[in-house]
């Protein structure tokens, strides 16, 4: 087992990872001060992973709360579904909430944990790949609004993240997948040395290659820890850890939650992204090359879904990044180097969306 520390004073946490992290107790037993535990699980990952978690925290009560699977679970309904179930088994404000399974029950989970009794400790045990690199850290936590991805939430940390490599094994292809898009962001924002590895090792991580995995859990928890510590409410660079997103989401939004996984939405944005960059003068057409081939290679969507331009360029007026009314894009000054930008002639983002889906 590997452990880093996002740094954040008296909130600060350890991120675990490692094979069979998920059933080690002495993780879970620091946080049970109230000797209680609810497990906020989906029908997918519950069966898999529930009995061993069970075990591991050893509480004198843990309430299982089972969600649909899906982004279509990230809503309000579902959320009144988490509160009906803690207020039926009394759980207080010390019961320990433990989100099991991917980015969807982490943020819903996490949301919950915000807001329920005005604040109740959580631990992360996320069971996918997207999850254990970004969405498990940090601390945001939300659900989906018809108009917009991710509109309703709150900055909550959990108390630890324990993220267990062999719940990889399980996770079907395209998840996988949508998972090493997460993974590539992270290098091409951030760290190209870390895009030169990933050029190397794209496909060890797509067969489920352990080392190389944990290796990419580890950078990319690395790189995100750093940019938490640094800007926990996204007031600055943290929005760097976006290159891709206001593209991607605005392809989720309108293609309806759930045709599009988000790490594949995420793919296609970075390919807009990057043209976009280059239609700035920021960044090299034989980057963009470098971007297209390397998404290629993990098998994940170069070209958005057939969308006329200003449908996806009215999705992104709604993006919660926006700034004094301007949609903020996360654009590549060189791979390894993201930069936010605000004053984006319009006419630019409607080329960039053009050029990727040549």
């Amino acid at each position: 087992m590997e452990s880093l520390r996002v740094a954040l004073d008296e909130r600060s946490y350890p991120i675990h990872i490692g094979a069979g992290v998920l059933e080690r107790a002495e993780l879970y037993r620091p946080h049970l001060a109230g000797g209680s535990a609810a497990v906020v699980t989906n029908e997918v990952v519950g069966p898999l992973y529930l009995p061993r978690l069970r075990q591991a925290l050893r509480a004198a009560r843990v309430v299982e709360i089972v969600v649909p699977d899906g982004e279509r679970a990230k809503s309000w309904h579902t959320l009144e579904r988490v509160f009906d179930a803690l207020l039926e088994a009394r759980c207080g404000r010390d019961t320990l909430l433990v989100a099991l399974g991917g980015g969807v029950v982490g943020d819903l989970a996490g949301f919950a944990a915000a807001v329920y009794q005005r604040g109740m400790p959580f631990v992360q045990v996320p069971t996918t790949l997207l999850a254990q690199v970004d969405s498990a850290v940090g601390g945001k936590t939300a659900i989906n609004h018809a108009r917009g991805k991710n509109m309703i939430g709150a900055f909550h940390q959990p108390l630890a993240v324990v993220s267990d490599v062999t719940a990889l094994d399980t996770l079907p292809e395209r998840e996988l997948r949508a998972g090493v898009a997460e993974v590539i962001k992270h290098g091409l924002a951030l760290d190209a040395a870390f895009v030169q590895w990933l050029e190397v090792n794209v496909e060890r991580l797509l067969q489920r290659d352990r080392e190389a995995l944990a290796h990419a859990v580890r950078r990319s928890c690395e790189l995100k820890a750093r940019i938490v510590a640094e800007d926990e409410r996204e007031a600055g660079a943290r929005a760097l850890l976006n290159f891709g997103h206001t593209f991607g989401h605005a392809i989720e939004a309108a293609t309806g939650y759930g045709t599009w996984l988000h790490g594949e939405a995420v793919a296609a944005g970075m390919v807009m992204a990057a043209e976009l960059s280059a239609l700035m003068g920021h960044l090299k057409k034989t980057d963009v090359s470098r971007v297209r081939e390397l998404l290629g290679r993990a098998q994940l969507p170069v070209a958005g879904p057939q969308l006329a331009a200003e449908r996806l360029v009215e999705a992104m007026a709604l993006d919660k990044k926006a700034a004094k009314g301007k949609t903020r894009f996360v654009i590549l000054e060189s791979i390894g180097r993201a930069a936010l930008r605000a004053d984006v002639d319009e006419r630019l983002v409607r080329q960039a969306i053009v050029a990727a889906a040549q």
